[in-house]
């Protein structure tokens, strides 16, 4: 965020997926001072966004109406989502000079539609990790701010089951294994 300078308070944030990434991305937008609306397929995620993650709205991407009156309304997406989906609506949620950042990792390449790029002077990005000068900037600002991950803590021999909870997408919000637990018993 802070290296394509989405960190400017009062700015609107939009988070495309509540996953892994996503839910640390609100923690950030909101530490930032950012208005954060987290967009989701699913509206079964709204109450936790809101009310667990602190996010300022949700907004369901199925949902054409109300995509259709988010248009043009946010100033930064960072786009977490790892399945393949259509970045075209993403972008259509982006004002003038906005910026989309990707850094879920889709199993295909996406299409990348250039039209509204160039016509709303938007610009696209991705990022995966940063020096270790940044690093440790990032890890200094969650300090600073109690940013953490949501984890779930699991034991070796549960990594089968857990394996089969991911692809079922049933996590909060990533596994952690717990090696040194699970070696001394």
């Amino acid at each position: 965020m802070k290296y394509y300078g989405m960190t400017e308070p009062g700015k609107h944030l939009g988070v495309a997926g509540l996953g892994g990434l996503g839910h640390v991305a609100v923690k950030f937008g909101k530490a930032f001072g950012l208005k954060v609306t987290v967009i989701s397929s699913s509206p079964k995620k709204e109450d936790e966004a809101l009310n667990r993650l602190g996010a300022d709205s949700f907004l369901v991407s199925s949902d054409p109406a109300k995509m259709k009156a988010a248009m043009g309304t946010m100033d930064y997406i960072i786009d977490t989502v790892s399945a393949v989906h259509a970045l075209a609506p993403l972008l259509g949620l982006l004002k003038v000079n906005g910026k989309l950042v990707t850094v879920g990792l889709p199993e295909k390449p996406l299409e990348l539609p250039i039209f509204p790029l160039v016509m709303g002077r938007k610009l696209v990005g991705g990022s995966d990790f940063g020096s270790v000068k940044e690093t440790q900037e990032m890890l200094d600002f969650c300090a600073k701010h109690g940013i953490t991950a949501d984890i779930e803590l699991i034991r070796m021999e549960n990594i089968n089951s857990a394996m089969e909870r991911l692809a079922k997408s049933d996590v909060r919000y990533r596994f952690v294994i717990d090696v040194a637990n699970s070696l001394s018993q």
